[in-house]
């Protein structure tokens, strides 16, 4: 055989799974097989395989006497040269090799070594040292296209701020990676155990480096076996140099990690990441829930401001850093920008009136009475922990002081009935006292309704009900029902009156809507709770055949969202409105919030609007919910970087999932994880993360599996909800039973004696 000397190595397997022998072998001198453990006559044949990789692959039959089924192991050699391989192959088809066990003990209770290793392991051992020689170049081309990638984009990245060249840098090594079919190299560096190429986004030249080393480190050794171990491969030069290429992705890691505590702040405790939460108008009237917020575990709060106005905004921004700098908790606060946003218009304001309702059986009868919160004008509201069913407030501080335990409210409700408030408990607040009373009957209460005490001593007045609420408005839509979306907003209408021909009416305040879409289009109301299907349209109404809404009909009401994900509606980057709420974001909040980011231009715009201001420090999010902002989103994080100010990204995932389809929302937020993983830019899940425990008390096993899933994201964001202070500790619990302090604790899993 003209082959180089090469060792290869066989087993031939005992009675037991235990036992093993190990063969070695000279293949220049078929003779010289040297045995380790104690075997029986072995019978080997020899094909030698042709491969398109620097080594021969030959599969080594062995083949125990008296057994019927030959054993078959591979074994790699280098080549020579082609010619001689061929040559080689044919010549040793046939060859076999016997070999015999003269003296050696076949006793199938004794140990032949103390190594265990299969065919199969042998067999994918070999296998691989075949592959190397492939996967080494398909790697260095790799390489090679990356980097040309990267000199191909250098004036793109040599306009990015120096804060953020690096970041740059990996992130078009990153999209150069993206743009190969590199998935049959993925399995292959995988099934060796490599190199993962799905892992290696914050530092991908670095990584790709290291792997391109060790192949090299392999290539240069044969497999062998060597007594009770399998051979190491050691080269110290390699090791020197990885521990350069692990330098340079401890620093890119590193990089990730200040470009997170720029923008969001540094985390004091054991989490890795942020907690933040979405607060509006009843922040103002509580005293303690932005302090429960923050002792929760939330280190930022957001604001929105298509909701609200400055004194609002104000009087929340003033509560947390109040409430922050006494509890020693830092806390950042984000202020998103509405931006061209499409929502329904304001609606015919409804009746000042609340409703007051026991719990009841089946039968109607009270099971538990309604607890009633009574307070003084502007007092604050009860805390979370208390909920009650409805909030009554009373003109007469005074009279509220004189009341006692026990004390028998009386009132005549909306309808003329005669309803009673038992006081049961009195709780102290700021500026006053207030109490918790019970209702036994269902009770319409309005603005001007007069509440009186009776006692012994005859009447007392206890003053008159106040700010109750208008109910809010809405229209209930079922499959069928024709929308007509009218661009006038003074329109009056009547949504509570049935309608004769199914048709009901709101509207919309942006001409955007009404200068782009076409017949045929779809379009979504609240989130994508109600769909439809744009029946007809005109300069100031357009018509909507709702296609899909809830048996019983869902509710739409003002202010909320519409999208139109085929329509190709041109809106502008910043809207007046966001220009004018920019002043006060910039001299109030840590970061502005960019919502519906579309284009480059519209970061464009953002920059020239951040310098004119000279607004270096203030952090910038990028809020993706739209088709457009997420299929550009690498040249919007490119755009953004050359601007020194902090970057970071929010996954808007209910505009996002409407715009894209609710099928691919799995796949596109894990995409946008990865390039801005690649980018090093921090990024916020948001929407509906735990919306169940925030409303109701109680949280789907899918939304504690979202949460733990967005472990991997720096900040997770919570919507405001009636237990949003207890949704805040949950969520604080998860995020640190992640961390390594908490793992510490947790035993490992010991796999019972008695199973085996």
């Amino acid at each position: 055989m003209a082959l180089g000397a090469i060792s290869t190595c066989g087993v031939a397997k005992g009675s037991t799974l235990s036992n093993h022998a190990i063969l070695t072998a000279n293949l220049l001198n078929p003779g010289s097989f040297v045995r380790s453990g104690n075997f029986g006559a072995l019978q080997f044949r020899l094909k030698e395989k042709n491969s398109v990789f620097r080594y021969q692959i030959c599969p080594l039959f062995l083949k125990e006497k008296g057994s019927p089924a030959p054993k078959t192991l591979v074994f790699a050699m280098q080549k020579e040269s082609d010619e001689s391989e061929s040559c080689s192959s044919q010549s040793c088809i046939e060859d076999q090799m016997h070999l015999e066990n003269k003296g050696g003990s076949c006793d199938p209770e004794v140990e032949v070594s103390s190594i265990t290793l299969s065919e199969a392991y042998l067999s994918q051992s070999a296998e691989m040292l075949g592959n190397q020689g492939n996967l080494l170049d398909k790697l260095k081309a790799v390489h090679l296209h990356i980097l040309a990638m990267e000199q191909w984009n250098a004036s793109r990245i040599q306009l990015c701020h120096r804060n953020y060249m690096v970041s740059a840098t990996n992130l078009i090594h990153y999209l150069a990676l993206k743009c190969l079919d590199v998935e049959q190299l993925k399995e292959d560096l995988s099934s060796i155990g490599l190199l993962n190429l799905e892992t290696i986004n914050p530092c991908v030249i670095a990584n790709l480096t290291a792997g391109i080393q060790m192949l090299e480190s392999l290539k240069s050794y044969p497999l062998s076996i060597k007594e009770n171990a399998v051979g190491e491969i050691s080269n110290q030069k390699s090791l020197d140099e990885q521990n350069k290429e692990e330098f340079i992705m401890d620093t890119m890691r590193k990089k990730a990690s200040s470009n997170m505590k720029l923008l969001l702040g540094p985390l004091t405790d054991e989490r890795t990441t942020h907690i933040m939460v979405t607060v509006g108008q009843e922040v103002t009237e509580s005293e303690t829930l932005i302090t429960d917020i923050l002792k929760g575990g939330a280190t930022i709060i957001r604001i929105n401001c298509a909701h609200g106005n400055p004194s609002i905004w104000s009087e929340i921004i003033r509560r947390v850093r109040r409430s922050s700098q006494m509890l020693e908790k830092p806390c950042r606060i984000l202020m998103d920008l509405a931006g061209p946003k499409l929502r329904t218009g304001n609606m015919k304001a409804g009746p000042c009136v609340t409703k007051i309702s026991p719990k009841k059986d089946a039968y109607g009868n009270t099971m538990l009475p309604a607890q009633v919160w009574l307070c003084h004008k502007g007092a604050s509201s009860p805390a979370g922990h208390m909920s009650p069913d409805a909030v009554v407030c009373i003109d007469s501080p005074e009279f509220l002081n004189k009341l006692q335990l026990g004390d028998t409210v009386r009132f005549r409700d909306a309808r003329g009935k005669k309803r009673t408030l038992k006081i049961c408990k009195r709780f102290p607040i700021f500026g006053g006292t207030a109490f918790m009373a019970e209702c036994n009957r269902t009770a319409y209460v309005q603005s001007g309704t007069e509440l009186y005490i009776k006692r012994r001593k005859g009447k007392y007045s206890a003053g008159e009900v106040v700010e109750v609420p208008s109910v809010e408005q809405f229209v209930r839509l079922k499959v069928g029902d024709l929308l007509i979306i009218s661009r006038d907003s003074s329109i009056e209408q009547d949504e509570l009156t049935e309608p004769t021909v199914d048709t009901y009416r709101v509207t919309c305040p942006s001409s955007y809507l009404f200068d782009s879409v076409k017949p045929g289009e779809p379009i979504a109301f609240d989130d994508g709770k109600i769909w439809g299907v744009i029946q007809g349209t005109s300069a100031s109404e357009i018509i909507v055949s709702i296609t899909h809404a809830s048996p019983r009909g869902t509710k739409l009401g003002p202010e909320k969202s519409i999208n139109i994900p085929e329509s190709n509606i041109r809106y502008e980057g910043l809207t007046t409105k966001d220009l004018i709420d920019l002043e006060f974001v910039a001299a109030h909040a840590d970061m502005v919030g960019i919502s519906f980011i579309r284009d480059v231009r519209d970061i464009v715009v953002l920059r020239a609007e951040l310098e004119k201001r000279k607004l270096q420090n203030l952090g910038i999010v990028l809020k993706i919910e739209t088709r457009s902002g997420f299929e550009k989103l690498p040249l919007l994080l490119l755009e953004a970087m050359k601007s020194p100010n902090p970057l970071g990204v929010m996954i808007a995932r209910g505009d996002l999932a409407v715009e894209c389809g609710w099928e691919r929302l799995g796949d596109l937020q894990e995409e946008i994880l990865s390039i801005c993983s690649a980018a090093h830019v921090p990024v916020i899940w948001a929407t509906q993360v735990l919306e169940s425990l925030v409303k109701s008390g109680v949280p789907t096993r899918a939304e504690l599996t979202d949460v733990a899933n967005a472990r991997r994201a720096s900040c997770i964001m919570l919507n405001k909800g009636r237990l949003i202070v207890d949704a805040v500790s949950t969520l604080d619990i998860i995020l640190k039973s992640n961390s390594t302090k908490m793992k510490a604790v947790l035993k490992p899993l010991v796999l019972s004696s008695h199973l085996f």
